[in-house]
């Protein structure tokens, strides 16, 4: 007995141990699994944590553009020196002289500066668009003539960045008898920060308090609605060929081939494209909202067709053959059913193209829109600049003022990045269909 006993227990003791190597296994299975888990965690946090830091960063230097600080002046309103020719017509208000009326204000002000050169450092409290101002002011309300009113003018951008505590006493460029006559006119109440209107209503200025994003906007929307009266037709149609009427033969794969290729090319390479066909060749008009949307349209076509085709491959078959079987032609099943019916990824990826083509700053560069443009485009024919090029141009200036400029011309833009990103979001909810 005693010898079958240990025989049995020979036979039966490798079981135990195959056991326990298994659960061995899938312990040490279990645990890496566990840390790749916390691997993703922590990626994925460090990311989030670089985000939000970058959105803190550039919100915390631009926030404060959207205000600008103002100064009250006691304007009167001298027939004689707004009024030349005596007819009160907008030709003659407009060849007034403003600077003469800010500048009796701000003496009539302080009448203890005497000398010149401490009139000319009190004249730089305020901004030398203010003459502008008082002059549109007027022409809106020509009854003020002969009048003494109280009327609010943009501070100087020296001025600005030290009622915003933008910079240190050590850098701030105002003298002692400036911040004196500064501090006089806060206890007046005469110096207040407001809400900034020049900043969306206006183009690119010289001087940084009063320079605004408007013509930008305006350019971007232009060239962006060139872009897509060109690319979304011409997308949509090279897709469908491709996908439903194309022979499959070298050719195709070819042109294929290409699409996927251009999709990956560097910006640059359509800008470069864009100068020596478009403005060269054809004789297009540099620095216009026309070439740049020509260019933006070459590089959003791979995408758009990219886009298209993956949606209408993911349209069932059958969809196809029911509407053939029914007698429908093939250009009337596709126009009908399968175009309708892939109208949502189509959508989404033409949205993305445009969101990309919003930012994109090298090929416009190439083409001339980096132009300093201070009217507002009015057509896709005007000289006009975009918004990422206009942040380029702010980032590159001297002046502080600036800095604050280009963060909150950033914030608009990804605030544009991101309504476009949940328009493609809401469409694609709004047109998808789920195959069962």
């Amino acid at each position: 007995m005693n010898n079958a006993d240990d025989a049995m227990d020979a036979i039966s003791s490798p079981v135990p141990a195959r056991l326990q190597r298994l659960r061995r296994n899938i312990r040490r299975r279990r645990r890496a699994e566990r840390r790749f888990r916390i691997y993703g965690v922590v990626a994925v946090t460090i990311g989030l944590v670089f985000v939000l830091f970058l959105f803190a960063n550039i919100v915390a230097k631009g926030w404060s553009a959207f205000l600008l600080t103002h100064v009250q002046l006691d304007v009167h309103f001298d027939s004689a020196t707004v009024d030349p020719e005596g007819d009160r017509s907008p030709q003659s208000l407009a060849r007034g002289d403003y600077a003469k009326l800010v500048k009796t204000a701000l003496r009539e002000r302080f009448p203890q500066v005497r000398k010149r050169r401490d009139k000319r450092a009190l004249y730089k409290l305020v901004s030398s668009a203010a003459p502008y101002v008082l002059r549109d002011r007027l022409l809106e309300h020509p009854e003020w003539i002969g009048r003494t009113l109280p009327v609010w003018v943009p501070a100087s951008d020296d001025v600005d960045l030290w009622m915003k505590g933008q910079v240190a006493s050590a850098d701030v460029r105002l003298d002692e008898k400036q911040r004196a006559w500064l501090s006089a006119l806060i206890e007046q109440g005469r110096v207040e920060k407001r809400w900034n209107p020049f900043f969306f209503s206006r183009g690119d200025s010289r001087q940084p308090e009063v320079a605004g994003i408007g013509a930008a906007v305006a350019g971007s929307f232009f060239t962006l609605l060139v872009t897509l009266l060109l690319s979304f037709p011409i997308g949509v149609a090279a897709a469908v060929y491709l996908e439903e009427f194309a022979p499959k033969n070298r050719l195709t794969d070819l042109i294929e081939v290409n699409i996927n290729n251009l999709a990956a090319v560097p910006s640059i390479v359509f800008g470069l494209l864009g100068l020596a066909a478009f403005i060269q060749f054809f004789g297009v008009p540099r620095s216009t909202p026309l070439v740049g949307g020509l260019v933006l349209a070459l590089m959003t076509l791979p995408t758009i067709i990219v886009a298209g085709r993956a949606a209408l491959q993911a349209v069932p078959p059958s969809i196809r053959d029911a509407a053939l079987a029914l007698g429908a032609s093939r250009m009337q099943a596709v126009t009908h059913h399968v175009l309708p019916l892939s109208l949502s990824g189509i959508l989404t990826g033409t949205i993305i193209g445009m969101a990309r083509a919003l930012g994109e700053t090298a090929p416009l560069l190439m083409i001339g829109m980096v132009a300093f443009i201070v009217d507002i485009p009015r057509g896709p024919l005007d000289p006009a600049t975009v918004l990422p090029v206009q942040i380029y141009l702010w980032a590159d200036a001297a002046e502080r003022a600036y800095v604050e400029k280009s963060s909150a011309a950033i914030m608009v833009l990804l605030a544009f990045l991101l309504l476009m990103n949940l328009a493609a979001i809401l469409l694609r909810r709004r047109f998808e269909q789920r195959w069962q």
